[in-house]
């Protein structure tokens, strides 16, 4: 069997976003989803997809309206979990959003690089529930991929043919980011479009003791108050589902095609909190400095908002210390969904491009203002319009020490 060709040298370099699909739970689609966070939409509500009524937390962001028959072939539906067909409706939405047909790109110049957590934790309780209560006669012969962390990535690509170079990377609420840079470098290295970003879902009993065991959850009964980043009430995070997927594209290639851009991956940056010592502004750091930007160029910052006191007072002192205190709006959108693992950073990279575009700030709800140890503009109660936004800053941070920061231009 013949080598596939090399793909041709990069012309630019440049990686802008020409597609954007969104699953999260206060809108289904990204029109749906960013008209709900301009109006302060809270999706966070009380578990519907287990009974979850025996546990000490029993609140989630969950994705609303999805029917996976009607996204995903009657084929597929018993090979897949639900965090798959999350992923095929969103990379669907991305590609049509974009105007491409993959079936018209050239062998081998598209590629998928996806991030997740927990891969198909819900199909893989159930073969596990069949395996122990039946027999291993009894599982499914699926569970041999639906449960593992590269599915998405592989599924993606199998229904769109997509095969040129391709990854999955695994670093908890750091991975939306970390897969949007690992794509940027495949677009320098001459692929000519890659689906990328990351969609999470571990909504089930075996999902939730893992989230569970994990700590950091909120207990909080009142969906408007159970996640307040920032808020010296702060009790810890929501659980939720989701992301963003984006289709990249190199940018020469994009304009000869016509494409409307939302804007490029300016700069990007990954560091690992090594002996236990925080390292989130170094990523940021560097970030802006393969951007090419200062500090003073940087309008909004879309924050990690974990949530934790502890963890919040990090991410305002790591912010005020590159900016200065009060120096720079910054916002929280997940406040309204919750925390999806891989799939968080992704939508706020999501929510960056569309504030660029339209020129707008969405805001942080719940939290009514910051608390005193946490020196930052936070925008809250409405989104804050009038501002000259050109380059925005989205900072991830991943359970284990893993941060990661994105800086996205908005398009000429």
């Amino acid at each position: 069997m013949s080598a596939p060709p090399r793909p041709p040298a990069a012309r630019t370099g440049t990686a802008v976003v020409t597609g954007i699909g969104v699953a999260a739970p206060n809108g289904f689609g990204a029109a749906a989803w960013w008209a709900a966070v301009l109006r302060g939409e809270n999706g966070i509500g009380p578990v519907t997809l287990f009974d979850a009524s025996g546990y000490p937390v029993r609140l989630a962001g969950e994705v609303p309206g999805f029917v996976a028959a009607d996204h995903v072939s009657s084929r597929l539906l018993p090979q897949t979990d639900r965090v798959t067909r999350l992923s095929l409706a969103v990379a669907r939405e991305a590609l049509d959003d974009a105007g491409v047909d993959p079936a018209r790109l050239p062998d081998y110049s598209a590629g998928v690089v996806t991030a997740s957590s927990a891969g198909g934790f819900e199909f893989g309780q159930r073969e596990l529930q069949a395996l122990w209560s039946r027999g291993g006669r009894h599982v499914s012969a699926y569970q041999s991929f639906a449960w593992f962390y590269a599915v998405n990535t592989g599924q993606i690509s199998i229904r769109h043919g997509l095969r040129g170079a391709s990854s999955a990377l695994v670093s908890e609420q750091a991975g939306g980011l970390d897969a949007v840079a690992q794509a940027r470098r495949q677009i320098r290295r001459g692929t000519r479009l890659v689906i990328t970003g990351g969609v999470d879902s571990a909504l089930c009993p075996w999902g939730w003791a893992a989230h569970l065991a994990g700590g950091g959850l909120s207990t909080a009964d009142d969906p408007d108050l159970a996640f307040l980043p920032f808020d010296a009430g702060a009790r810890g995070h929501v659980v939720g589902e989701g992301g963003a997927l984006f289709v990249l594209e190199e940018a020469r290639a994009a304009r000869e095609r016509g494409a409307a851009v939302y804007g490029s991956i300016a700069g990007s940056a990954a560091t690992f909190d090594a002996g236990g010592s925080p390292r989130l502004a170094e990523a940021a750091r560097l970030a802006l400095a393969d951007a090419g930007v200062t500090p003073g160029d940087v309008d909004v910052v879309f924050a990690d908002a974990a949530g934790d006191r502890a963890a919040d007072r990090a991410e305002a002192s790591a912010i005020a210390g590159l900016f200065g205190r009060f120096r720079v709006p910054v916002t929280a959108p997940k406040s309204m969904t919750g925390r999806l693992l891989a799939g968080g950073a992704s939508l706020d990279l999501a929510a960056a491009l569309f504030a660029l575009r339209e020129q707008v700030i969405p805001p942080t709800t719940g939290t009514e203002r910051p608390a005193d140890d946490c020196p930052v503009d936070l925008v809250t109660g409405a989104p804050r319009r009038g501002l000259r936004l050109r380059n925005a800053l989205v900072l991830a941070r991943g359970r284990g020490g893993f941060n990661a920061a994105t800086v996205v231009r908005r398009a000429d």
